[in-house]
């Protein structure tokens, strides 16, 4: 078997169906479609059981108790069959036709290349196209540690959500870091990117739908995601690879540090929380010091980046 298409969910039968017909909807067929509720408490099981009677490709079960989002997406690898791995997240949609049989062609054609992403569509809760989404202005393939070095210097996932990427199941066993929160997807990107190349696909081939009730929301209002930039730059600022000098890497601490001490700025607990962790990577002193510096630093850098070449 070709590809195991994944799709771990979670009170997501309002979108479910249509994630499934635009997965069963592709030219490409060799695949086996891999769904795993993590015990919702909705019409998603129901939704599910009746396309799996049509069609002998969908595997489905239903998580005895609730294991939270990255342990599903891992317990999704481990069950998967395929030579590669393509997530579609229940509120999610392949986009076109020949989504997965473009991103099956280029692993197939080049096994130097670890990680197949392309451009995206964002949509609203009704599908309809609300803008368009993309970290590279043109088809490329790149060596990985180009890409990871690029990603840092922008401070952003620029290869995009799991559902717009396929990779190789043998070079994902470890599944995804499950310390994280909200970078999950960008960390396992760079462990994969550290072993082989990238390819990007400028053609919008999937869509990412944004609204209130997806877990990106849920951390933004509980800031559950606080510590997922340092984990990032523990993990990988400071390979030998990594091109950014040093002043950089402690202006994207800074950053982040800042970041989350406006958000936490109107919550007691959370104010706590964020100073502690400022005295932890900064150190409290060293954050006030920082900041008339940083106030001037920043639309110098945001300039810099919009004038520079992307990749």
């Amino acid at each position: 078997m070709k590809v195991s298409v994944c799709i771990p969910t979670y009170k997501y039968g309002c979108y479910i169906a249509e994630t499934i017909e635009s997965i069963l909807e592709q030219t490409f067929t060799d695949f086996e479609l891999l769904i795993v509720d993590d015990n919702s408490q909705d019409a998603t099981a129901e939704i599910v059981e009746q396309f799996a009677q049509r069609d002998e490709r969908i595997r489905f079960s239903v998580n005895a108790n609730n294991l939270g989002m990255v342990k599903n997406w891992n317990f999704c690898l481990s069950l998967a069959r395929g030579d590669y791995i393509k997530f579609v997240f229940g509120d999610d949609l392949l986009a076109s036709p020949d989504a997965l049989g473009r991103m099956v062609s280029l692993l197939d054609s080049d096994q130097s290349i670890s990680l197949v992403a392309s451009s995206r569509n964002l949509i609203d809760e009704h599908s309809d196209v609300l803008s368009v989404k993309s970290g590279f202005n043109r088809d490329c393939i790149l060596p990985g540690p180009d890409v990871i070095n690029y990603c840092l210097f922008r401070q952003k996932n620029l290869i995009g959500e799991p559902t717009v990427t396929m990779f190789r199941r043998n070079q994902a066993t470890r599944g995804f870091k499950e310390n994280y929160q909200q970078i999950v997807d960008l960390e396992m990107w760079f462990y994969l990117l550290e072993k082989g190349g990238f390819a990007y696909i400028s053609d919008r081939l999937c869509s990412f739908r944004v609204h209130e009730k997806q877990q990106t929301a849920r951390n933004n209002a509980s800031l559950n995601d606080v510590n997922d930039v340092n984990y990032l730059l523990d993990d990988y600022a400071y390979k030998t690879y990594i091109t950014l000098p040093s002043f950089m890497k402690r202006y994207m601490r800074y950053d982040h540090l800042y970041g989350i001490w406006k958000r936490s700025r109107h919550d007691e607990n959370m104010r706590h929380t964020v100073c502690t962790m400022i005295s932890t990577h900064f150190g409290m002193t060293g954050f006030w010091g920082w900041y008339p510096f940083y106030k001037v630093f920043k639309p110098c850098l945001k300039l810099y980046k919009m004038l520079k070449r992307p990749l």
